[in-house]
C-alpha cells in the first residue's frame, strides 16, 4: 500500500484533510503529516487538530509514493518555505502522484510545475493557476496525466476521494 506525504500546517481546511485521510486509510494507505518543523500539533480553521509526524528537513520525496496537499490557508503559509516548494517540485518532476484540493494548488504554482497541466482549484486562485500556465476547468475533480488530481471545494470531496483512491489502486496494479 502507498505511503502518502501530506503537507499541512495551521489553518488548513479541516474536512479537506480529514475526509481524504479517512478514504485513504480505509483503502489501506498510510498518511504521513509534514510541516516546516516537526514534533508539534497544527490546528485547522474549524478546530481540528493534527499531530505533525516530521519536519520538512526530516523527509525526502523518495520515501513516499504520493503527495497530498489539503486546502485552506495552509498551502499559502507553506509556500514561502523553499524546502517545502522543492519537496513539491520533486514529486512533480518524478511524475509521482499528487493530490491537491481547494487552495492546495498554490504550492504547485510556487513550484512552477503547472505549465500545460489540466487542473481545478478554488475559484479565487483561478487566475493564478492560469497565469502559471495551467488549463483551468471548473469541474469537481480533474485528473491530469494519471498523475495529478485536483478539486475545488469541500463539496467536491466525494469525487476527489474516489479519484485519489482509484489512481492509487491503478498504480498498485501496474507494479
Amino acid at each position: 500500500m502507498a505511503k502518502i506525504a501530506t503537507l499541512i500546517t495551521d489553518l488548513f481546511e479541516d474536512v479537506e484533510f480529514t475526509s481524504p485521510r479517512e478514504a485513504l486509510e480505509n483503502a489501506g494507505h498510510t498518511i504521513v503529516t509534514i510541516d516546516k518543523e516537526g514534533n508539534k500539533t497544527v490546528k485547522g480553521k474549524r478546530g481540528a487538530k493534527v499531530d505533525i509526524d516530521y519536519g520538512i528537513e526530516e523527509v525526502h520525496p523518495d520515501d513516499f509514493d504520493a503527495l497530498f496537499i489539503p486546502g485552506g490557508f495552509s498551502p499559502d503559509l507553506l509556500r514561502d518555505d523553499d524546502r517545502v516548494v522543492a519537496f513539491v517540485k520533486a514529486f512533480m518532476k518524478a511524475n509521482k502522484l499528487v493530490f491537491a484540493i481547494c487552495h492546495g494548488p498554490q504550492l504547485l504554482i510556487s513550484a512552477r510545475e503547472l505549465e500545460g497541466r489540466d487542473v481545478t482549484g478554488y475559484k479565487s486562485i483561478r487566475v493564478d493557476l492560469e497565469n502559471a500556465g495551467a488549463k483551468f476547468h471548473d469541474e469537481p475533480v480533474v485528473v491530469c496525466g494519471n498523475q495529478l488530481v485536483t478539486s475545488r471545494t469541500p463539496n467536491d470531496l466525494p469525487e476527489f476521494n474516489r479519484e485519489i483512491v482509484n489512481l492509487l489502486k491503478e498504480q498498485e496494479l501496474q507494479e
